[in-house]
């Protein structure tokens, strides 16, 4: 039982004795200070989320999607690039901190490298096999086998095309 706070003269069978107000002190603070019951607060739930209709995934703005192994080119590309420009540069600084270059030695470490790459990129272009490419059609096809041949000239833009 708690005090009477309210104005006014006081009830004598309202008040507590010092001893019943110690108590319900003493009540109070170990309610407050007592240790929460050990029901969990949080829950996870791991179970997957189910997937809806079947459209395929939309590819966000930034670096397009792509496979492990084109991936790991690509990778291997900055790291090349990043390591050419360090050799590069090492080299023009030792060119100029020696104050001597020789344009034969500067024509092969310069042009070696890019000789060596228009080679390999011919190579792979040759390389490449051209793709089968199968089209199924049903019902009449009409193919157009005409030739249109352009001609932009003059300062002012004209083009004439002409079909034969």
């Amino acid at each position: 039982m708690y005090p009477d706070t309210t104005p006014g003269p006081v009830r004598p069978d309202t008040r507590m004795s010092d001893d019943e107000a110690s108590a319900e002190a003493a009540r109070i603070i170990a309610d407050a200070y007592r240790p929460a019951p050990a029901t969990p607060t949080a829950h996870r739930d791991d179970t997957p989320v189910p997937a809806y209709g079947s459209t395929p995934p939309v590819a966000q703005p930034g670096r397009p999607p792509m496979s492990q192994g084109a991936t790991d080119a690509s990778v291997l590309m900055l790291a090349g690039g990043a390591t050419t420009a360090m050799i590069g540069g090492t080299a023009a600084v030792l060119m100029y901190v020696s104050q001597y270059a020789d344009p034969i030695v500067c024509a092969i470490i310069f042009g070696a490298p890019t000789a060596l790459v228009l080679a390999l990129a011919r190579l792979a272009k040759r390389a490449k096999p051209t793709p089968e490419i199968h089209h199924h059609y049903e019902g009449p096809v009409h193919q157009d086998h005409r030739t249109v041949h352009s001609r932009t000239t003059g300062v002012w833009a004209k083009t004439n095309n002409q079909q034969r």
